[in-house]
C-alpha cells in the first residue's frame, strides 16, 4: 500500500528547530544554600514579609502589642525617675505568654501545614536537601521569629532603663538573663507547636490544637499548683506539677538559675537542685520534638 507523502505545507509545520539547549555550567550552590534559603524565606513568612497584606496583619499586630507594655513601663520609669523597672526581664514573657501562644499557634501551621496540604514535599526533596535540612530550617526559622517577638520588648526595657539612668550592671545582668529565658522559651514553644502542626495538613486544625495544648496544660497545672500550695500547703507538689506545662517549665528554670521571682502560687519555685531536672526536661523536650519532626518528614518523604 502506498504511503501518502506529506505536502510541502505539512513538512514546514513539522520542522524541528534547534533552540540551543545548553547544559548548566555555573556554580552549584548545594545543600547549605538551599537550607539557608528555606530558613530565610520561612523566617520572613513568619511575619508576613513577601506575602499578602492580610498575612502581615496578625504577626505585626502581635509584635506591636508585645512591645506596647514595655514602652509604657519605660515611659513611667523615665517620667517618675524610678530606681528600678516595674517588672523583671525574666518575667515579661511569662506575663505575656497568652500572646506568645497565639503567635506560635498561628505561625507554626503556616510554616509546615501548607507544604503537607498542597503536597509540595517531593519538590523540596527533589533538590539537594534532605529531611534533616528541611526540619532544621523550619525549626530554626520559627524559633528565631519567636525569639525576635519575645526579645524585642526586653530590648525596649533595657534601652529605657539606660535612658532612665538606672544601674548599668544590674540592668545588663537582668537583660542577659531575660534573653536566656526567652531563648529557651522560643526553642520549647516552637518545637511543640511544629510537632502538632506537622501532624495535620489543615491549618485551622493545627492552630486550634496548638492553642489547646498550650492553654489546657497551663490551666491544668496552675489549678493543681493553686490547690496544692494555697489550700493544702503542699509546696513540693506545686513545684513538681510545674514540669507538665511549657510555661511553668520556663518559669521554673528562670527561678532556679536566672534569679527570677517565681510565679508559682505562694512564690515557692524550684531550688537550684530541682531546677536541674526542670532544665533537663526542657532540653529533652526540645530534642524530642526535633526527633519527632525528623520521623514525621521521613515518613512524608517516603
Amino acid at each position: 500500500m502506498a504511503v501518502d507523502q506529506p505536502t510541502a505545507r505539512e513538512a514546514e509545520q513539522t520542522r524541528i528547530h534547534n533552540i540551543g539547549y545548553r547544559s548548566y555550567d555555573g556554580p552549584r550552590l548545594g545543600r547549605a544554600y538551599a537550607r539557608r534559603s528555606l530558613y530565610s524565606q520561612s523566617l520572613r513568612g513568619a511575619y508576613g514579609l513577601g506575602r499578602s497584606v492580610k498575612s502581615k496583619v496578625l504577626p505585626m499586630l502581635l509584635f506591636v502589642v508585645m512591645c506596647l507594655p514595655a514602652l509604657i513601663m519605660v515611659a513611667v520609669a523615665v517620667t517618675t525617675k524610678a530606681k528600678d523597672l516595674p517588672i523583671e526581664y525574666t518575667k515579661y514573657a511569662i506575663i505575656m505568654q497568652g500572646l506568645i501562644g497565639l503567635y506560635v499557634a498561628s505561625q507554626a501551621p503556616q510554616s509546615v501545614s501548607r507544604d503537607l496540604r498542597f503536597k509540595t514535599m517531593p519538590l523540596y526533596f527533589s533538590r539537594p536537601i534532605e529531611t534533616g535540612d528541611y526540619v532544621r530550617a523550619k525549626y530554626a526559622s520559627l524559633a528565631s521569629a519567636l525569639f525576635i517577638l519575645t526579645a524585642a520588648p526586653l530590648l525596649v526595657l533595657y534601652v529605657g532603663a539606660l535612658l532612665a539612668k538606672l544601674d548599668f550592671s544590674h540592668q545588663t545582668k537582668g537583660f542577659a538573663e531575660g534573653l536566656v529565658s526567652v531563648a529557651l522559651l522560643s526553642l520549647l514553644f516552637s518545637g511543640i507547636s511544629l510537632v502538632i502542626a506537622a501532624a495535620t495538613p489543615r491549618r485551622g486544625f493545627g492552630i486550634a490544637a496548638v492553642i489547646a495544648v498550650l492553654t489546657i496544660s497551663y490551666g491544668a497545672v496552675s489549678t493543681i499548683q493553686a490547690i496544692a500550695a494555697v489550700h493544702s500547703g503542699n509546696t513540693l507538689t506545686a513545684i513538681w506539677a510545674g514540669l507538665f506545662s511549657p510555661v511553668t517549665l520556663i518559669d521554673g528554670v528562670g527561678t532556679a538559675f536566672l534569679g527570677a521571682s517565681s510565679s508559682y502560687p505562694g512564690g515557692h519555685g524550684p531550688s537550684a537542685g530541682q531546677g536541674v531536672l526542670f532544665l533537663l526536661v526542657v532540653l529533652g523536650l526540645v530534642a524530642g520534638c526535633y526527633g519527632l519532626l525528623l520521623r514525621r518528614y521521613r515518613k512524608v518523604g517516603a
